[in-house]
């Protein structure tokens, strides 16, 4: 238990608090050995160099009774959050092999990236091109709403079957995602849409 400190408990206090029971805060964590991964769901899932398994940490529910929307990690996945809230964000990790990852795709809001093992790719679409930037464990990314992105595992192992991990956070209570025209024909070509 932390002691009260002189000065800074004692101040006036101008935001709302609120009492967290013990019980009501352990609804609030998620244990990662606890998670269950989901590697289906979305229309990419199953495409070459793109299989991946996905853990919902936080948030990623759809909204109720709204079937046009859809969670960006998956129906499946979406029902398997750890912490299932809605505050305005939402957390969840993303463990492939290297050179796999997601095609390329938008959301309407932000989605910032955090390789937590391995070294990862991102890429996003600009002027008829694309760009690219490579981070290792901790670094991060924040790609903007609207922006055509992707992400590629491209750790050199001694183990091929080594997976790595990356934690992505999208901002929102109901983000929306949309994989871009070339992915989506590349899904077609391979009837996976």
């Amino acid at each position: 238990m932390i002691d009260k400190i002189p000065g800074i408990w004692e101040s006036a206090m101008s935001l709302p608090t609120k009492r967290v029971t013990r019980d009501a805060m352990m609804q609030r964590v998620a244990r990662f050995a606890d998670l269950e991964g989901y590697d289906g769901g979305l229309p990419d899932s199953h495409y070459p160099g793109s299989e991946r398994t996905i853990y919902n940490v936080l948030g990623f529910q759809p909204p109720a009774g709204d079937n046009t929307i859809v969670s960006p990690v998956g129906a499946e996945a979406a029902e398997k959050a750890g912490i299932r809230i809605q505050e305005g964000f939402n957390v969840g990790y993303v463990a492939c092999v290297s050179g796999n990852g997601a095609l390329m795709h938008n959301h309407d809001t932000n989605e910032t990236f955090i390789p937590m093992t391995g070294i990862w790719e991102f890429q996003w679409e600009v002027d008829d091109r694309v760009e690219a930037v490579t981070l290792g464990p901790l670094d991060t990314i924040s790609m903007p709403a609207g922006v055509n992105r992707r992400f590629v595992n491209v750790t050199k192992n001694a183990d091929p079957a080594t997976t790595n991990i990356l934690m992505g956070i999208i901002g929102g209570d109901t983000p929306g995602a949309e994989f871009s025209q070339g992915a989506m024909q590349l899904l077609r070509a391979k009837n996976l849409v």
